[in-house]
């Protein structure tokens, strides 16, 4: 009989603190959370595969952060938690908004319990999530269609969010930083009455930031629970979040050199005889002296790595913060039918809004030979007046947004545990269904190289803004946004709509295998409804249009097994596929144009081991994830002219990441504790056989990232309690920035490696701790940015102090 059997669900069942006795007539039946399963280290695959598994018995890649790993690390903020995850790691060109973190250089997933928070909608709607709430992380690895529903290539971030208790329970906080950093907390848990149980988490939050990217927060979320019976309770929860986020689209960056140009010389190696014009093009013609001067400009790294600008931000006083606003409801209903029998329900309503007004764009020109013509405007260093700016931007936009999204989701997971031929069985029925309602309007002003042009070539839309003549010391539009003549370059009505019904199947055979099958079918629904754009812009696309539809559906499903030679080491293989909307802020036309879904596929071959009486538990797994069925053109379709047989796109691109990774977390003794991970991982685009950036890296995925964490528990000073003293190392291998179209195939950005240490100290009432990142002040590029790199912030120190009523 399996240890756990009747532990069902239980992330989902919101009990994640405290364990429910129950005495029936024939036995005690204990139903606990999963975390109460582990001997301090995390040992259950959670809500992640919906199964009261044990990760030693698991077939699929899993990794569990924990509340006290989370602490130590002094983070309060999902971006801040990559370092301990193998194979999770930043995208490249997220414009410096919202978290946008990829899994195997793949598309994820975000979701609070197993329950939809944003993700898949770009940049525009991707909020930059908080730990305010949260008790531990999960993160599933590939595709999870089947008990997510709409689901992403790379994986699924899951936040298990903190519940009521019956214990009270009184928390306040606060935290001082640098940059004028503080934030002040409040987490009040308590019985109302002997079936009633609340939590009230609330914090505000502000900072001057790092190069004055400034960030001001205030939260706050409330939940209710009540038990009806031993068998049956109801939890609502709310969740209210208000924050400004200053944006950083540009970062620092790369200066537009194309080393191919002048016969592979470096910019620390041309001369101004080498920066030859093209006299028989349209190109730009500089003479001899700006040749020379244009050269002296140059650095050995530029068309490379960033150019460096120190601490100083390239940021507009026109560009306004990241504004989001974002409301969730959500009630879940857990029924023990039986025994065996367990359904968990949760609906779910969350509204996000977000405006911004970002720069972006802004690119420094050096010397590029494009398509046979050398310095063609506006792909050319500036010269008014006959005067050369060598350090010139060019090409700037800024772009005004509001954006406004509401969403319902619905899940019912139904589980039967049974015996059957001396086999333990869990047989999972789920349902799902989402209904996504999207409202978009983007207004654009452009610099002066911005120029449309009617069908009789005259000019009807000018950009009226100036241009930067020294991006190192930026001569600002002044006024409003306003004032430059803005074009509404989008405005629409999307609507996704997607259902799904699967089954899962885990048998228990015997003490050494475990299989876990699953399959689903899922339906997507879209609709998109053209509102109207400035006739400047786009002429075709002035008038609003009707609403056009398109669906599509499909399996998905998994297959995984585990072998356990013994109960300290297990092997797994797993087989997955999943399918999402193409783009779920895409075009729809309803006609055979529209792209189908994507689909996703992932091959893992792992082995884990655990030691030290289950202290220690790690995982070695090989994988292969890859986003398919990737749309490309038929470069030999010509519409009206090609044969009927002639295909005019092809579906057989896809983005593939293989690789190796290490995640380890272990107590070895009362005095040591220990997170490590680490992976190699080769992420390439494959999407389009015809061009030339077929089978390049991704960009913004290291090869390699590795990471670890320890904590020492020093008894000192004849103190009662232990001395927390912990330290990490974290390296990043260089990322890629390449962009053949911006000519500059081979940028990318440096490798790094970081120190940072914490020291901590906690009796049964307080909590205090000091907090030192980047120890060495490494001057380092956190994020490969759109050809560029976000400086990553200085040495800083940050001192917590929390007490208990």
């Amino acid at each position: 009989m399996k240890k756990f059997k009747y532990s069902l669900l239980t992330l989902a069942c919101l009990n994640a603190q405290a364990a429910i006795a129950v005495t029936t007539a024939e036995e005690d039946i204990e139903r606990i959370s999963v975390y109460e399963k582990q001997n301090r280290v995390v040992m259950s695959s959670g809500l992640a595969t919906k199964s009261d598994m044990s990760l030693m018995e698991t077939p699929a890649p899993v990794v569990i952060i924990d509340r006290e790993l989370i602490e130590s690390q002094g983070v309060d903020n999902l971006q801040d938690l990559v370092r301990n995850v193998s194979g999770l790691t930043q995208a490249g060109n997220n414009y410096g908004i919202g978290d946008n973190l990829i899994v195997r250089g793949l598309g994820a997933n975000y979701t609070y319990d197993g329950m939809y928070g944003g993700a898949g909608l770009g940049n525009t709607f991707n909020p930059t999530r908080s730990l305010t709430n949260v008790d531990s992380v999960e993160i599933l690895k590939g595709p999870a269609t089947g008990l997510y529903g709409m689901g992403s290539a790379g994986g699924v971030i899951n936040l298990i969010e903190k519940k009521p208790e019956f214990n009270e329970n009184h928390k306040v906080a606060v935290e001082l930083g640098q940059w004028d950093s503080y934030a002040l907390s409040v987490d009040s848990t308590n019985a109302i009455t002997d079936d009633l149980a609340y939590r009230v988490v609330a914090k505000t939050a502000s900072s001057n930031g790092f190069r004055d990217l400034k960030e001001n927060r205030d939260e706050i979320f409330t939940s209710l629970k009540y038990v009806f019976s031993d068998k049956q309770n109801i939890m609502l929860s709310a969740a209210y979040i208000k924050d400004a986020i200053a944006v950083d689209s540009i970062g620092h960056p790369i200066r537009i050199f194309n080393s191919a140009s002048v016969n592979g010389l470096t910019a620390g190696e041309v001369t101004g005889a080498d920066l030859v014009n093209d006299a028989t093009s349209a190109g730009l013609q500089l003479n001899e002296s700006q040749r020379d001067q244009l050269a002296s400009s140059l650095s050995a790294s530029d068309g490379l790595t960033p150019y460096s600008f120190g601490t100083n931000g390239i940021i507009s006083p026109m560009a306004k913060d990241n504004k989001g606003e974002e409301l969730r409801f959500k009630l879940t209903h857990n029924y023990y039918i039986t025994d065996d029998l367990f359904l968990n329900q949760q609906l779910q309503y969350r509204n996000y809004t977000s405006s911004f007004a970002r720069q972006t764009g802004a690119y420094n020109y050096v010397y590029w030979d494009r398509r046979g013509v050398i310095n063609q405007d506006p792909r050319a260093p500036l010269v008014v007046d006959d005067v050369l700016y060598p350090f010139a931007a060019r090409r700037q936009e800024y772009r005004q947004v509001e954006a406004d999204e509401k969403s319902w989701q619905y899940f019912a997971d139904l589980r039967y545990d049974f015996m059957l031929g001396g086999v333990d069985n869990e047989l999972l029925l789920n349902a799902n269904y989402e209904d996504r309602d999207i409202r978009f309007e983007q207004y654009s002003i452009y610099d002066k190289d911005y120029i449309i042009r009617d069908k009789n070539k005259a000019i009807s839309y000018q950009g009226k803004l100036p241009y930067i003549f020294d991006i190192r010391n930026p001569n600002w539009p002044t006024g409003n946004f306003e004032d430059y003549d803005p074009l509404k370059t989008s405005n629409y009505n999307k609507k996704v709509q997607a259902w799904g019904l699967g089954i899962q199947h885990v048998a228990y055979i015997n003490d050494q295998f475990t299989t876990r099958i699953g399959a689903a079918y899922n339906q997507i629904k879209q609709s998109y409804e053209h509102l109207g754009v400035d006739a400047r812009y786009r002429q075709s696309l002035a008038a609003p249009k009707s609403k056009a539809n398109t669906s599509d559906g499909g399996l998905t499903y998994n297959l995984g097994a585990t072998y356990q030679p013994n109960e300290d080491l297990s092997i797994f293989v797993n087989h997955s596929k999943g399918r999402t909307a193409y783009s779920v802020l895409g075009t729809v036309t309803g006609n055979e144009a529209d792209r189908k879904d994507s689909e996703s596929l992932s091959n893992d071959l792992g082995v884990r081991f655990k030691a030290f009486d289950d202290q220690l538990l790690a995982s070695v797994v090989i994988f292969e994830s890859a986003r398919t069925n990737l749309q490309y053109s038929n470069p030999l379709y010509e519409a009206g002219v090609s044969a009927p047989n002639v295909s005019e796109s092809f579906f057989d691109g896809k983005e593939e990441t293989k690789g190796i990774e290490l995640d380890l977390n272990a107590y070895l003794n009362d005095k040591w504790k220990i997170n490590l991970n680490s992976v190699y991982q080769d992420a390439r685009d494959k999407k389009n056989p015809n061009s030339s950036s077929y089978d390049t890296r991704q960009k913004g995925v290291p090869y390699v990232t590795a990471s670890t964490w320890v904590t020492y528990y020093a008894n000192m000073f004849d103190l009662p309690q232990a001395i927390n003293i912990s330290g990490g190392v974290s390296y990043v291998a260089q990322r890629s920035t390449n962009s053949t179209s911006f000519g500059i195939p081979d940028g990318y950005v440096p490798s790094y490696t970081l120190y940072d240490t914490a020291v901590s100290y906690t009796t049964d009432k307080w909590h205090i701790q000091l907090n030192l990142n980047n120890l060495f002040n490494k001057k380092y590029y956190s994020k490969a940015m759109f050809l560029g790199g976000m400086p990553g912030e200085e040495r800083n120190a940050k001192l917590s102090f929390s007490y208990t009523l």
